[in-house]
């Protein structure tokens, strides 16, 4: 069968590529047309546009690029009509997603999957009418999304977080010992702080500085920056004063070396939980009192980590907004080095989140679901 699928960021190039392989091996004659990324091209198919072309975070950005927005939008509309895909599979993103779902829907007969809910249990908590109208089948990762998503009337599939698989796999194969480690990409014999200040440039513009600032209250420990697919290490430089090493394609060797973490909110918070190492989620906004003013008022959610909304507490500090300052980052920092006060409670109750996200397999439970659907549900006809 023919699948199509959208992701618009690295995270979503991760998991759409496991998704794919798990594709490959349900159905082995799978051919995959995509908006993706290098993860995604490695698995096979053909890449019509790259997620770097695409991801534009904040209200400016997007502004400035709203004409090449809406050309990629119509750009893939044509596409997808096109090569009249069995399936078109979503992964997050949902300003752009949702907008292809809902003319496909209105001009065509193909099937709309969803693999990674839009977070609505956030915010815009309305899109669940567009869902409901241009989704066929929605897969979360996310396990209190099905009560959410119940309570509205719309049943889905939850099949376990790929996440899991990720780091289950990379541990499995991964033996590198810290010494070979810190040679190989020319580090300090120091135990290491793992920096994950995002995947745009946005996000590296605001967190990073003030992380950085933050690590020289710290002369024992050496700050290694995770560098995200797309961004030049001469952008990291602008707000590193060279004070940091960069690593780049190495998040999971990283942590796996990494003493503790400043991340910024997102995937990451989930995944340096999985390799126990505890963290300080940093999110700094410019306007932070008025955010912060909002965050409390609109966000329908008490957390922004993944972490602590799987957990249904907090689990790992929150500095957002105007509470992302250097201060606050070396005070919650020292809690969570070894010897600190907080340390060995975050990693116990990190546990119990793993518990909660249950055993690996997403990937293949996803990829199995939807082929059974396809063939009985959606397109009899196809041959087995």
């Amino acid at each position: 069968m023919k699948y199509y699928l959208i992701v618009g960021e690295a995270s979503g190039d991760l998991h759409a590529s496991n998704l794919m392989k798990a594709l490959q091996k349900a159905d082995p004659q799978a051919e995959f047309r995509f908006f993706g990324g290098d993860l995604m091209a490695a698995v096979g198919g053909s890449l019509v546009k790259h997620y770097k072309d695409m991801a534009y975070m904040g209200f400016i950005p997007v502004l400035l690029h709203l004409r090449t927005i809406f050309r990629n939008m119509d750009y893939c509309k044509e596409d997808i009509v096109r090569w009249q895909p069995d399936v078109l599979i979503l992964v997050d993103y949902p300003g752009f997603n949702l907008k292809i779902a809902e003319y496909i829907k209105g001009h065509t007969h193909i099937p709309i999957f969803y693999y990674i809910s839009p977070k609505i249990w956030a915010w815009k908590e309305y899109r669940i009418k567009n869902i409901k109208r241009d989704v066929d089948e929605l897969f979360s990762i996310l396990p209190f999304e099905v009560d959410f998503f119940q309570k509205h009337s719309y049943p889905i599939h939850y099949i376990g977080n790929p996440c899991v698989d990720a780091v289950d796999c990379f541990q499995q194969e991964y033996t590198e010992d810290f010494i070979h480690f810190v040679s190989r990409n020319h580090l300090e014999n120091r135990p290491i702080v793992a920096l994950l200040a995002g995947s745009r440039k946005q996000e590296i513009k605001d967190n990073l500085s003030r992380m950085i600032e933050a690590s020289r209250a710290f002369p024992e420990y050496q700050f290694v920056i995770a560098g995200a697919p797309g961004i030049a290490p001469e952008f990291y430089q602008i707000y590193t004063e060279g004070n940091a090493k960069i690593v780049f394609g190495q998040t999971y060797d990283l942590l796996s070396h990494a003493v503790a973490a400043l991340v910024t909110s997102g995937t990451a918070t989930l995944e340096t939980a999985l390799f126990c190492v505890p963290q300080v989620v940093c999110y700094y906004t410019a306007c932070g009192k008025l955010v912060s003013f909002l965050r409390r008022h609109i966000l329908k959610v008490k957390y922004i980590s993944l972490v602590n909304l799987i957990a249904g507490k907090e689990v790992v500090s929150e500095l957002v907004a105007d509470g992302m300052t250097v201060n606050n980052v070396k005070e919650q920092l020292a809690k969570i080095l070894p010897g600190g006060e907080g340390r060995s409670r975050m990693q116990k109750e990190y546990e119990s989140l793993i518990r909660i996200l249950g055993e690996s397999g997403a990937s293949d439970r996803a990829a199995v679901q939807i082929v059974e659907l396809l063939r009985q549900k959606y397109n009899e006809d196809v041959s087995k």
